[in-house]
């Protein structure tokens, strides 16, 4: 033991002398990579995507019918299809939210023009067509390549109509509810991987008790059956924010009857839930809060593993952060019912802090759903008629993607702080992981939105033989893509990376997102 602490201080003086020198020459922060110590998987499932019945999201974003002008497959927009395709989406989550808590899934089959209609009573009391329903989002799915997550209505629903539901899309055998489907046009079952037992029933969902919602839990659950060698992951409703008591009652009451548990969490600024602030025209001030908010996340997430850890101390139950993301006001001159924002480089760096923090959680962290898709809060993609333009956050989650199915690897950082009036957070924030082609992927955010950082990287176990990578910054905070400017804020190569003695160098430019690749 005294060899061993004795070690460790020669190891920390080393790394001291190792700052003071670099400190010397100029360099500002010291990254250390674990490259020989790889530990959990970090889940595809963690760069998941939300899509939900709100504003423009499924209308006119992703759904536009097969007789619109619009170049669409079976009524799916090719050109947004194809920008998330290019995501790699390993799971998208549908019908909501609080929609889905109001949603009767029946009404949604069949022909179109024999389906009821109904009023979306969250989203601004516009009249639902049900044009778009499960064999809709299910063919979806299936041109993404990605499983489906389908949330289930306990709010308002039945214990039949989810067993119904379940054993509409997943049974091959003779059944009423199969017969059904078939005589609908699909005569082979869906695989359907993930089950919500509702969302958010702590609030839009029913305003329940955490005791109340246990109770229904475990008897909606017992119906949710896995057909025809479908294997369904059991989701329960877990806190949205910070709600430590909802977590501790549904892990103690219903534990042994989920496979995870569905935490959701939204930044913003300086502003109130009421008036949450601009999109686009903020100044220094809310941009340091927001990356200070989203900061925060990591610590959230620590007390609720905490908490899970009592019960399942094996870790057996997941933890799905299925609604994330920035909220602001929406834009002006839109339905502020439909949750229509812009997005600005401020998003970017807030989704890549957020994508870090999972990434090093992943042992307890096992799927991630940004909120949402197309149109709405943190959206990666917008359209508007036929033009189309992707977002900051799209580009971060399309740089990220190389940490998909990738093994998390342990990292020492240190930085300078990046400080505003009188408060301060690390100027930059770092995750890694080795991919299963051996290299070595390490991202990168510089919160600063004045310095760029002169970063020395040393990978233990690892000799680096040579080095590329690619960054995402602006001009200016609040930079953003329009329809006529589509590609203000894109991906360019990172360049002056160099490579010494095994280890690699470079500058990271303030207000930026970077990723990059080490190979032996």
């Amino acid at each position: 033991m005294k060899e061993r602490k004795r070690h460790s201080g020669i190891q920390k003086l080393g790394i001291c002398l190792m700052a003071g020198l670099l400190s010397a020459v100029g360099w500002t922060a010291q990254l250390t990579v674990r490259a020989d110590q790889p530990k959990d998987t970090i889940a595809p499932e963690i760069y998941g995507h939300f899509a939900e019945h709100l504003g423009r999201c499924i209308y006119d974003g992703i759904w536009v019918g097969e007789d619109s002008s619009i170049p669409n497959i079976r009524g799916i927009r090719i050109d947004v299809l194809e920008a998330l395709k290019a995501l790699n989406i390993p799971v998208l989550r549908w019908p909501g939210g609080c929609f889905a808590d109001e949603y009767h899934w029946r009404e949604g089959i069949g022909p179109r023009e024999k389906r009821p209609s109904m009023v979306n009573t969250h989203w601004g009391m516009v009249t639902e067509t049900n044009a778009f329903g499960t064999h809709e989002f299910l063919d979806l799915c299936e041109l993404l390549d990605c499983r489906a997550y389908v949330a289930g209505n306990v709010g308002s629903g039945t214990v039949e109509e989810m067993q119904d539901w379940v054993e509409y899309m997943t049974f091959d055998g003779i059944s009423e509810m199969a017969n059904l489907r078939r005589a609908n046009g699909r005569q082979d079952p869906w695989k359907v991987r993930y089950f919500g037992i509702g969302n958010e029933n702590w609030g839009c969902g029913g305003n329940m008790t955490p005791e109340y919602y246990s109770d229904l839990y475990r008897r909606y659950a017992t119906y949710v059956r896995n057909y025809s060698g479908n294997e369904i992951v059991k989701i329960a409703c877990g806190p949205g924010g910070i709600d430590y008591n909802w977590t501790d009652v549904v892990m103690k009451n219903c534990h042994r009857y989920m496979d995870a548990l569905a935490q959701h969490y939204y930044v913003r600024g300086t502003g109130s839930w009421g008036h949450k602030g601009s999109a686009t025209q903020f100044d220094e001030k809310e941009w340091f809060a927001l990356m200070k908010n989203t900061l925060e996340v990591d610590e959230v997430i620590h007390r609720v593993k905490e908490i899970m850890d009592k019960y399942d101390s094996r870790k057996r139950v997941a933890l799905f952060v299925d609604e994330w993301g920035t909220w602001w006001d929406s834009e002006p001159g839109t339905n502020p019912s439909f949750l229509y924002q812009q997005n600005t480089l401020r998003d970017a760096l807030s989704a890549g802090i957020f994508l870090n923090i999972f990434n090093s959680h992943c042992d307890r962290v096992r799927m991630a759903n940004i909120a949402q898709t197309v149109n709405v809060l943190q959206s990666m993609v917008l359209t508007e008629g036929e033009k189309m333009a992707l977002t900051p956050t799209y580009h971060v989650f399309e740089m990220y993607k190389v940490h998909q199915g990738g093994r998390l690897l342990p990292t020492e950082l240190r930085c300078d702080d990046y400080s505003f009036e009188n408060q301060k957070v690390p100027a930059l924030h770092v995750s890694a992981s080795k991919g299963k082609d051996d290299a070595v992927y390490i991202s990168i955010c510089n919160l600063n939105p004045n310095k760029p950082a002169e970063l020395n990287c040393i990978l233990e176990g690892f000799k680096v033989s040579s080095a590329s990578g690619r960054v995402l910054t602006a001009e200016t905070m609040q930079a953003h893509n329009t329809f006529d400017k589509p590609n203000v804020v894109k991906p360019a190569v990172l360049e002056g990376i160099q490579v010494k003695d095994g280890n690699l160098s470079v500058t990271l430019p303030a207000r930026s997102v970077a990723v990059l690749k080490a190979v032996q």
